[in-house]
């Protein structure tokens, strides 16, 4: 989290777009082993990796992602290049697979998403579902996905989402990560959102996306939209989920309804404090 929060931080310190920090940021998840996104990704029921992600900018509320793909190391820059090198908003599996490998980023063979961690938890998964458990695996067990927000020195807000959807996913099953409003949204003067959790229920609840509202059109605090969406709406359909955001201000706020999310952020002053429970520690200057 730290090496993640210092490669967005070195951006924004000098001068740098908000785009550009979230993406560094998701980067270095994507590229580490510890989280379900890039190296270290869930599996599908037949033993692959299909990957989704999002980047949204704020500031022209233009948009990129990808999903379903499977050999592009890492999908959050796929998401940007789609953004900025394509008319589309989302391209799907091998296609974009394809537009990545023309772009000119770095192409991986399947395996190189795969851990030893990631095959015992399908495993167990699979042994959850033969013995009929399935209902009591842990949200750490099932979901899990990367994301950032930030605000620049210009005011730009922007959010990028990562993931590899749930251990034991259906073959070309898609949440909300690649799903601009709902597991992404960023809109200059009102909050950048990214979400985690089951993403059928996001996609439905145009998560991200309503949290923008409440506070545009209702004139809710980050604080009150984001509560109500994680402990009213989502608590409802008795999930797991939780959110990174940030407001025009600088506000940042993280509410979650699990046991724990990790998560960190950094202050104006360069202050940065990293959580994976309810407190959070100041980890020195970033």
């Amino acid at each position: 989290l730290a090496q993640s929060l210092r490669a967005a931080w070195a951006i924004l310190a000098r001068g740098g777009s908000a785009v550009s920090a979230v993406e560094a940021a998701v980067t270095v998840m994507e590229d580490s082993p510890h989280f379900n996104a890039g190296h270290g990704a869930a599996l599908t029921e037949d033993g692959r990796h299909e990957l989704d992600a999002s980047i949204m900018d704020g500031a022209t509320l233009a948009a990129g992602a990808v999903c379903a793909v499977r050999a592009i190391r890492n999908p959050v820059r796929a998401a940007r290049a789609v953004m900025e090198k394509s008319d589309c908003v989302l391209i799907v599996g091998a296609a974009a697979d394809a537009f990545a490998r023309r772009a000119g980023l770095q192409i991986v063979d399947n395996s190189y998403f795969t851990t030893e961690r990631r095959k015992q938890a399908l495993a167990a998964l699979k042994a959850r579902k033969a013995k009929g458990t399935i209902a009591m695996a842990t949200e750490a067990e099932r979901h899990g996905t990367v994301g950032a927000v930030a605000l620049d020195a210009n005011g730009n807000l922007a959010a990028a989402t990562s993931t590899g959807g749930f251990n034991n996913k259906p073959a070309g099953r898609v949440g909300d990560t690649p799903i601009v409003g709902a597991g992404t949204y960023a809109r200059n003067g009102v909050c950048a959102v990214s979400c985690t959790g089951q993403g059928e229920v996001f996609i439905r609840r145009v998560a991200a996306y309503d949290i923008a509202a409440r506070m545009h059109y209702a004139g809710q605090t980050l604080a009150q939209a984001s509560d109500a969406m994680v402990f009213d709406v989502l608590a409802s359909h008795k999930i797991g989920a939780g959110l990174v955001a940030v407001d025009g201000d600088g506000q940042v706020y993280a509410p979650f309804n699990t046991l724990g999310m990790a998560r960190g952020w950094i202050q104006p002053d360069g202050a940065m404090h990293v959580a994976t429970h309810k407190d959070a520690i100041e980890v020195g200057p970033a």
